[in-house]
């Protein structure tokens, strides 16, 4: 019995040098590592690319503009003063169109005959002749051109021509009607009689009066009188002599 129990302890001894041996090995090692690991250099990293910084922008007045508009110590300041315009004036009204009533043309040019207005007297009109407010620019056989106030106004002949002819119509409705007489008398014959040149009716051509009696060449007060026979008539004209 003490023979097993003297190999036991001598069993323990060795197991007890064999743990202190172990470990005494796993700790050089250890201190090696850390000896190791404390004296290596490391390599510094290298410096990262330099890059410069954009510019700064210039100062503009509209980076800041809502400071102005919303830091404000008095309610009154406004930074978009209103701008009150002066009203338009009207539009000038335009007069009444003249009338028309015909042109002729006799071999002196072209001839439009107008009025200012129904009640005026009729006008011989040239191209470039004004009657009125209005400058007669051109005219054909459907529609005649005007100018006033720097504009130009084309209308059709029909149109001034029909223009005057409600006033005159209402002229004539407001006269009294004066009964018919059963038998009124027959008025007589107005006799023929040397009247001489009537009004001017353009480029210095006068028209011959009614009921006038000179014959066809006379001169009168500077103008000659002459005929001419055309598919509506016999008409007259006094020329200025030259």
């Amino acid at each position: 019995m003490r023979r097993k129990l003297l190999l036991l302890d001598i069993a323990l001894a060795l197991l007890v040098v064999y743990a202190g041996w172990h470990l005494r090995q796993t700790w050089q090692a250890a201190k090696q590592r850390e000896t190791a690991t404390l004296s290596r250099r490391v390599p510094p990293a290298p410096e990262p690319p330099h890059r410069a910084l954009p510019p700064s922008p210039p100062v503009v007045a509209g980076t800041y503009a809502d400071v102005v508009q919303k830091m404000l110590f008095d309610r009154s300041r406004n930074p978009a003063v209103p701008i009150e315009l002066p009203a338009a004036p009207p539009p000038k009204p335009m007069p009444p169109l003249p009338v028309y009533h015909g042109q002729m043309n006799i071999g002196g040019g072209l001839t439009v005959i107008m009025s200012a207005d129904a009640a005026s007297p009729h006008q011989g009109l040239e191209i470039g002749d004004t009657i009125g407010q209005f400058k007669l620019v051109d005219v054909n056989t459907e529609e005649i051109t005007l100018e006033w106030d720097g504009q130009r106004i084309r209308k059709s002949l029909k149109e001034l021509q029909e223009h005057g002819a409600p006033a005159q119509q209402v002229a004539a409705a407001a006269q009294p009607v004066a009964p018919i007489p059963t038998a009124a008398p027959a008025a007589p014959a107005q006799p023929q009689s040397p009247q001489g040149p009537g009004q001017e009716i353009g480029g210095g051509v006068r028209a011959c009066q009614p009921n006038d009696s000179n014959p066809a060449g006379t001169v009168m007060d500077g103008y000659r009188k002459a005929t001419f026979t055309s598919p509506f008539g016999t008409s007259c004209r006094w020329d200025p002599v030259r």
